[in-house]
């Protein structure tokens, strides 16, 4: 989705974004279940929570049907982003794969196309900074994924928009998180829909100044007169959207951490976390495989803080997500007590103290790549702080001592991709034009 608009940005022809849709939620008794509910559920395994029986029929029953992982994950996530940057329709990023309005979408979504080439809109003209922060603004509000971060830097960089890593955390500070969605919340997005969709969502915002309304779409209109029949009030008797004056957190989800770990920045997603604040022990693990053999060994304890590296753009090379990892550690009741850090990132349904895009990488000489088995780390997202608590002295001593990884491709795609990327504070781009 985000390579779809990557794409627009670049060819700048009339352009419309279709969603496929997201997928229905899992029945097992009276639990909605999603793709992250069965991996979730091979930690509660391995810890001895549920039974064999128990797991299998998780595992039947988490994906009932066609579409996108159905909570506010990455797909649900961007596609929200993108309808609030009017490159889709109103109402389509929520929508259910299989259901007929999907189909109905689609097909309004091919004349409105061609309404927009004959008006001549462009999706530069569309994708302009003050779109790029009102999509910022509804991630946070409706507890959106971190790849966000990483994915819309990527965009605007490819449109031409200056916008930096920083700008997350400045929105974060003014927009409260008012909807109740997986993976920390209760809901899913077909809830969601129902409960007025991302149009609801952004007309709260937008009467609280927190968007601009000025900001144009597909179809011609500003989003102040997208919005004009939206209520004021998310609708009664519903529990997914809030209204501001009585949000889920005060303040987004997606905290930009900095510190002698990640001088660049990296993204914590802090939502449904009762202590935001660990000091612990390092457990430095060269690759998601070996941390989630740890993980499912259990030899990892309350207290540590995990750390995954030469998974980022270089040392991937790309950044492969952590689902498997995050899921076991919620999974093996670690949620609360256990932090995990890495230079790779997350998929959408990840959640708990877990801080990715931590850069500079460890393949590029990072401090991640410094760290040390048993090293004692802090992250506070109260102080947006990611801290490797070892001296100056100690740090220069074992920088001096680093050996770059070998590469783990030389040639292909792979080798050109590691070679040209950029930092993930910067979208891992491999084209940086000037801006």
């Amino acid at each position: 989705m985000p390579g779809a608009m990557l794409a627009m940005a670049r060819m700048n022809i009339p352009s419309i974004f279709v969603y496929g849709g997201t997928i229905r939620p899992g029945k097992l008794g009276a639990c909605d279940l999603t793709v992250v509910s069965a991996f979730e559920a091979v930690g509660q395994y391995s810890g001895g929570q549920i039974d064999e029986q128990q797991l299998t029929a998780i595992e039947k029953n988490a994906c009932p049907g066609a579409g996108s992982c159905g909570g506010m994950f990455t797909a649900n996530t961007m596609s929200a982003a993108f309808e609030v940057m009017g490159l889709s329709l109103p109402y389509s990023s929520t929508m259910a794969a299989e259901d007929p309005e999907k189909a109905d979408s689609a097909a309004r979504s091919a004349e409105v196309l061609v309404q927009a080439h004959q008006a001549g809109i462009r999706p530069r003209d569309l994708m302009t900074r003050e779109a790029f922060e009102n999509a910022i603004s509804v991630i946070m509000a409706v507890g959106g994924s971190t790849n966000s971060v990483l994915h819309l830097l990527a965009v605007a960089r490819t449109a031409g928009v200056d916008l930096a890593i920083d700008d997350f955390e400045r929105i974060r500070q003014r927009v409260p998180v008012i909807c109740d969605l997986k993976p920390s919340g209760r809901y899913v997005t077909v809830d969601l829909h129902q409960a007025g969709g991302i149009p609801q969502v952004m007309k709260l915002l937008l009467d609280a100044g927190l968007l601009h309304g000025d900001c144009r779409t597909i179809e011609g209109r500003t989003l102040r007169e997208v919005l004009a029949e939206v209520p004021s009030e998310p609708p009664a008797g519903q529990e997914v959207i809030r209204p501001l004056s009585n949000p889920l957190y005060a303040k987004g989800h997606l905290a930009i951490l900095k510190g002698n770990l990640a001088e660049e920045g990296a993204v914590a997603k802090i939502s449904g976390v009762k202590n935001p604040v660990i000091t612990g022990p390092a457990r430095v693990f060269e690759s998601e495989e070996s941390c989630l053999g740890a993980i499912l060994d259990k030899r990892i304890n309350p207290g540590d803080v995990v750390v995954v590296r030469n998974e980022g753009p270089v040392g991937g090379p790309g950044m492969r997500e952590m689902l498997s990892p995050t899921a076991a550690i919620v999974g093996q009741g670690l949620l609360d007590s256990v932090a995990l850090i890495t230079d790779g990132r997350f998929s959408g349904g990840s959640f708990g103290l877990v801080i990715g895009h931590v850069a500079p990488e460890a393949a590029v000489g990072g401090t991640i790549g410094l760290v040390q088995e048993g090293d004692s780390i802090t992250v506070d997202a109260d102080r947006l702080l990611i801290q490797l608590n070892v001296s100056d002295e100690e740090i220069a001593r074992r920088r001096a001592a680093w050996v770059k990884p070998e590469p783990r491709y030389r040639t292909g795609v792979l080798g050109k991709y590691a070679r040209l990327v950029s930092s993930s504070s910067k979208g891992a781009v491999t084209d940086q034009p000037d801006i």
